[in-house]
């Protein structure tokens, strides 16, 4: 990687967090070790298929450690407020120092603050945020139902007025950290048949009555985060409302648009992390007693796997660059009417781009790549993963194709 382009900030936040990485998670990867109950990214599952609860605090534990560094959640205004191809180059960073260990919870993943919530009440701010801010506290974003997953506007949970609060009702599914959060970020229809403006944000006490955590969703991940919530007639205060009733969809959105353009700095981290390892591999994995890497076929392996990595680094840095300098930037409420396509664009580049990658990068290591756990097939069932959360690649070819034709 290079620091071409890097404000000092960022500078300094790969420094501290590279130090972190040293001093603070490496004794609790290694105390996780000894207790052999998998890795992070590799947990032991217990007996209903949840990840491993050590497996959990061990996580937690590095969350809230970061959190007390300033190093947790530098992509909210609160944060840090960096920029969006500020934050390409922290999260290449952080995937690809971190690999497939504990030190990718040092930076808020879905379970933490976003965009979307930093809308909220100055009550839900001190109640919800501020914990959020902490590692105090984690978040699910509660979206996708059973029958309903890109087609938001057609969900069934909603939420009716009862004097000032809200009552709310439904089934949410293939929710990450839903068996964990302490907070439930959903969106629920309030005015059916209004358009984008049919549906709300809430922000749920996971523990308020009538809320039920379901049973867990087994995913090719195989890491027990993903679950099902229940709402049974909650009681909603407005003051936990996200925005203005209506804005849901949009505040929907923004999350969904926020992991969508996470994709450059994640891919770029664990393509070149992927790379790194089979041009080492190449080297030193012999055949007729030479290296595989001076076979043409490898050596054209290893060079699409750049190929991949370098364009689709450098096309995503393009286009943050160019959504930062947009009025009210890459989360701004109303988006920017060029946004959408921008940012479908880095989830297709990305998505498709660092699954070749993956697939060669296990191709490169043979038997060994095939091994279960191992960095190269666990990212390569990630990089078949990508292709479907926060709207499908086909979705974006849609999205990409209205703003060409807007």
């Amino acid at each position: 990687m290079t620091t071409a382009g890097w404000t000092y900030r960022v500078e300094r936040y790969v420094e501290r967090f590279g130090a972190f990485l040293t001093d603070e998670v490496a004794p609790l990867e290694e105390d996780l070790a000894r207790q052999d109950v998998g890795t992070a990214f590799n947990p032991r599952l217990d007996e209903a298929g949840r990840m491993h609860p050590a497996v959990w605090e061990a996580r937690r534990e590095v969350q809230r450690r970061s959190a007390a560094a300033g190093l947790y959640a530098p992509h909210v205004p609160s944060g840090g407020g960096f920029t969006r191809a500020e934050m390409q180059h922290v999260e290449e960073f952080v995937y690809h120092r971190s690999g497939l260990g504990l030190g990718l919870a040092a930076l808020a993943w879905t379970e933490g603050p976003n965009t979307a919530i930093e809308q909220c009440s100055a009550t839900a701010r001190e109640r919800w945020l501020e914990p959020l801010l902490a590692a105090g506290i984690t978040a699910a974003f509660a979206n996708t139902e059973i029958s309903v997953g890109t087609d938001v506007l057609a969900m069934e949970t909603h939420a009716e007025r009862d004097g000032d609060d809200w009552i709310l009702h439904g089934h949410k599914a293939w929710i990450t950290n839903a068996h964990f959060c302490d907070v439930i970020q959903v969106t629920a229809v309030t005015e059916p048949g209004a358009g984008t403006r049919s549906l709300s944000m809430f922000l749920v006490d996971a523990t308020a009555p009538g809320v039920t955590r379901g049973r867990d969703i087994p995913t090719m991940l195989d890491d027990g985060l993903t679950g099902e919530l229940h709402f049974d007639g909650v009681r909603v205060a407005p003051e936990d409302v996200v925005g203005e009733p209506g804005d849901g969809f949009a505040l929907a959105m923004t999350w969904i648009n926020w992991r969508r353009m996470a994709r450059g700095g994640m891919c770029a981290g664990w393509g070149s992390w992927l790379l790194e390892r089979a041009v080492e591999r190449a080297r030193t994995r012999t055949s007729g007693g030479r290296p595989i890497a001076e076979q043409q076929v490898v050596a054209h392996m290893l060079a699409d796997m750049d190929l991949d990595v370098y364009t689709a680094r450098a096309a995503s840095l393009q286009i943050q660059t160019e959504l930062d300098a947009l009025p009210g930037g890459a989360s701004g409420l109303p988006l920017h009417p060029e946004a959408p396509r921008l940012m479908s664009l880095i989830k297709l580049v990305n998505d498709e781009a660092f699954q070749r990658v993956a697939d060669r990068a296990m191709q490169v290591h043979g038997g060994a790549g095939l091994r279960k756990g191992s960095p190269e097939e666990k990212l390569f069932r990630v990089a078949r993963n990508l292709r479907i959360p926060a709207g499908t690649v086909e979705i974006q070819r849609n999205a990409i194709a209205r703003g060409l034709l807007r």
